[in-house]
């Protein structure tokens, strides 16, 4: 069961990111402020729904949540900063994005860093506990799935409408017979058999 809030009684944000194991594409944070008193039956975390579950639940907390924001971290940032500090990134970039300004901030995860000195909470598994950042790891997978389809119609060869730009069997193949793209992350580990990259 889902808790609806860590702090009671005061203007709190869930966020969470998606895609931080990905060779491709980029990295992408959600933040959301549920209105006191929301709950949905089939509100969680993320990667235990169906798309078909995640979509509807996506139309669910655009309409009803107070507030929310996505942002989108390169793959050319993420190789700049590493994917930890281009995940904080991201999620600091949907929090500013927020009409209303949180007072507390509850984060997935075990890594953060200040947002202009609200108060934080990181939470391991916090997806699976707390309502709002399951909605927030709902919205982050969503859009960055979306994202991916678009990617994959310019890319067909890497299957990323599928793989979404993970490490699969298919991806990595089509990586060896086709080379990279422009969305690949070179600091990643593109290949197994991988030594290094010629920049």
């Amino acid at each position: 069961m889902l808790q609806p809030y860590y702090k009671e009684m005061v203007l709190e944000c869930g966020t969470d990111e998606a895609g931080r194991g990905c060779l491709a594409g980029p990295v992408v944070a959600a933040a959301v402020i549920l209105p006191q008193g929301f709950t949905h039956p089939l509100l969680n975390d993320s990667k235990q729904l169906s798309l078909n579950k995640r979509l509807a639940l996506k139309k669910v907390i655009e309409q009803n949540a107070v507030a929310y924001a996505v942002s989108y971290i390169s793959p050319e940032k993420i190789d700049e900063i590493n994917i930890l500090q281009a995940s904080i990134l991201a999620m600091h970039q949907a929090i500013s994005q927020l009409k209303k300004a949180p007072k507390f901030i509850i984060v997935d995860g075990n890594k953060f860093k200040s947002y202009q000195d609200i108060p934080h909470q990181t939470i391991v598994k916090g997806d699976a506990k707390f309502m709002s950042i399951a909605a927030a790891s709902i919205l982050a997978k969503t859009y960055r799935d979306a994202y991916m389809e678009q990617l994959h119609k310019d890319f067909p060869a890497y299957c990323w409408h599928q793989n979404r730009g993970y490490p699969t069997v298919t991806h990595r193949n089509a990586i060896r017979k086709y080379g990279i793209t422009p969305h690949h992350r070179m600091s990643f580990k593109l290949l197994p058999e991988q030594l290094s990259f010629e920049f």
